[in-house]
C-alpha cells in the first residue's frame, strides 16, 4: 500500500516537472514570436490582443464565474493581475523594442534569483547562503556583459535590458502572491482565468493614451491578417497564455515554486537558439559567454 502511494506521488510529480519543462519551452520561444509581430503591431497590443484571447479560451474552457471570495483574495488577484500580466509583458514587450530577444530572453530568466530574495527578506519563508550570493553575483555579471555589449554595438539596449531586469522582478511578485493564491482551493484554470481579467482590466487606460489600434506603422491592424503574424498571435494567446499558464500554476501546485522556478533557466537557451534560427540574431562570444554566467549562477544560486 506504502509502494502504491509512492508511486503514485513520483508520478505525480514527474506530471509536474514535465508540465513545467513544456511550459518554459514554449515560454522561451514567445521572445521570438513576439519580435516577429513587433514588426506590424505595437507592445501594448500584442499584450491586449495576447491575453484577450487567452482570457476568451479560458472562459471556454471554464464557463463557471469564481464567486467573489472577500477583498483581500481579491485584492491578491488583482496584484497577480498586474504584476503577472500586465506590468511583466508590458515591459518585456517594449524591451524586445529596445534590444534583441536574446539579451530579453536572458535577462529574464534572472527572476528565480529575485523569487529567492523576496522569499527571503520580505516574506521570510526563506534564507540563503553564500553560494545564493555567489551565483547571484555570476548571472549579474552575464547580464551586464550582454547588456553592456550590446549597448557599446549601438543597440539601444541598455534601457530595454533594464526593463527586462524589471520585468524578472515583477515576475517575481506574481511568483509570490501564487503560492498564496495556490492554497485557496480554486482549480488552475479558474485563477488563472481571475488573474487574466484583472490583467485585461489594468491594461484599459494605457489603450487609448497609447494609440491602440494605429498599428507599428500607423497602419492600423490590418498587419494581423498576414498568415505568418496572425499565427504567431494566435500562438502567444492561445498557446503560451491560455495553455501555459494554466500548465505553470498546476506545475507549481505539484512541485512547488521554487522547483518549477529552476526551469526558467532553460528559458535564455531556448530563446537564443529560436533568435539565431528564425530572426537571424548573431550569435557573438559575449552573448554565450553571457548566457553561460547567467545560467551558471543561477543554477549555483538554487543550491
Amino acid at each position: 500500500m506504502q509502494e502504491a502511494i509512492l508511486s503514485l506521488n513520483a508520478r505525480g510529480r514527474a506530471k509536474g516537472h514535465t508540465l513545467a519543462f513544456l511550459t518554459v519551452f514554449v515560454w522561451g520561444i514567445t521572445f521570438v514570436s513576439t519580435k516577429v509581430l513587433l514588426t506590424v503591431v505595437t507592445p501594448i497590443e500584442i499584450l491586449f490582443l495576447r491575453f484577450s484571447l487567452g482570457f476568451l479560451a479560458l472562459c471556454v474552457i471554464h464557463h463557471r464565474i469564481t464567486p467573489f471570495m472577500g477583498a483581500r483574495v481579491e485584492a491578491l488577484f488583482a496584484l497577480a493581475g498586474a504584476t503577472g500580466v500586465t506590468l511583466y509583458f508590458f515591459m518585456e514587450n517594449i524591451a524586445l523594442t529596445m534590444t534583441s530577444a536574446s539579451n530579453v530572453g536572458v535577462i529574464v530568466a534572472i527572476a528565480p534569483l529575485f523569487i529567492a530574495l523576496i522569499a527571503t527578506f520580505v516574506t521570510r519563508e526563506e534564507r540563503v547562503g553564500v553560494k545564493f550570493f555567489a551565483g547571484f553575483v555570476m548571472a549579474i555579471s552575464g547580464i551586464a556583459l550582454i547588456s553592456f555589449t550590446g549597448a557599446a554595438a549601438g543597440d539601444a539596449g541598455l534601457a530595454g535590458c533594464l526593463l527586462a531586469v524589471l520585468a524578472a522582478l515583477a515576475w517575481a511578485v506574481y511568483s509570490t502572491i501564487g503560492k498564496r493564491i495556490a492554497k485557496l482551493g480554486l482549480s488552475t484554470v479558474a485563477t488563472t482565468k481571475r488573474t487574466f481579467a484583472w490583467g485585461l482590466v489594468f491594461m484599459l487606460p494605457f489603450l487609448p493614451v497609447m494609440g491602440f489600434g494605429q498599428g507599428a506603422e500607423g497602419a492600423g491592424l490590418a498587419g494581423l491578417l498576414d498568415p505568418v503574424m496572425l499565427g504567431n498571435l494566435l500562438f502567444l494567446g492561445l498557446v503560451a497564455s491560455a495553455t501555459c499558464y494554466v500548465m505553470w500554476n498546476k506545475a507549481a501546485s505539484i512541485v512547488g515554486v521554487v522547483s518549477v522556478s529552476a526551469y526558467l533557466y532553460l528559458t535564455p537557451v531556448v530563446t537564443v537558439v529560436a533568435s539565431v534560427i528564425v530572426l537571424a540574431e548573431p550569435l557573438t562570444w559575449q552573448i554565450v559567454l553571457g548566457v553561460a554566467l547567467t545560467v551558471t549562477g543561477l543554477v549555483l544560486s538554487e543550491r
